[in-house]
């Protein structure tokens, strides 16, 4: 995700929103709309063309549910961003429960992991493998999986994931590292039961 002039127009409409500006959110949509595209049609990538989920469903829905929190919560570009990435982790975790019900427990849902599993000739993982492993490493160390949540779900920058989370680039850098290779290890490791509850 790259810093452009549209940056300071996504900080202002959001303030002028949380003012009480309801038209501002209307224009806000193109503003956000081809980048959250772009970050949705990255997750979607590694799936079959018989995914339930596409990308314009993805991005509507995660819209939605941006639109209906607290006006409050999203006060710059970066946070709204950072906002989406929790909210597409949750639905693509939501669709893919979801889609293995129907499917009673045949088929998984893929999303493409990009730059998470260079190492891993398909780049792909299990959308459930992965929530388990963020769930597990947010309990180890909260910050590692917030910067896996920006980096790859959101697709924020090292400056702005930096900007997001309030620590130093040098962190943030550091963090990615260990975060990939940990998600790595773990996501290449035997599968193990998953815990019921």
């Amino acid at each position: 995700m790259s810093t452009h002039s549209g940056d300071q127009d996504v900080t202002q409409l959001l303030a002028d929103w949380r003012r009480g500006d309801d038209s501002a959110l209307a224009r806000l949509i193109p503003v956000v709309y081809q980048e959250l595209r772009r970050v949705a049609r990255a997750h979607l990538r590694g799936e079959g063309s018989d995914h339930m989920l596409e990308t314009t469903a993805l991005v509507h829905e995660a819209y939605l549910r941006l639109v209906g929190l607290d006006r409050m919560t999203l006060q710059n570009r970066t946070h709204f961003f950072a906002m989406a990435a929790r909210l597409m982790r949750e639905i693509l975790v939501d669709h893919a429960r979801r889609k293995n019900a129907l499917k009673r427990g045949r088929g998984i849902t893929i999303v493409s992991l990009g730059e998470v599993t260079a190492g891993n000739e398909q780049g792909t993982v299990d959308v459930l493998a992965l929530d388990e492993a963020l769930t597990d490493l947010a309990s180890l160390d909260e910050r590692l999986c917030r910067v896996v949540e920006l980096r790859f779900f959101a697709g924020l920058s090292i400056a702005e994931t930096t900007e997001a989370l309030g620590v130093s680039s040098a962190t943030v850098e550091r963090d990615w590292t260990v975060a990939k290779a940990w998600l790595l290890q773990r996501l290449s490791s035997p599968p193990q039961p998953r815990r019921i509850g």
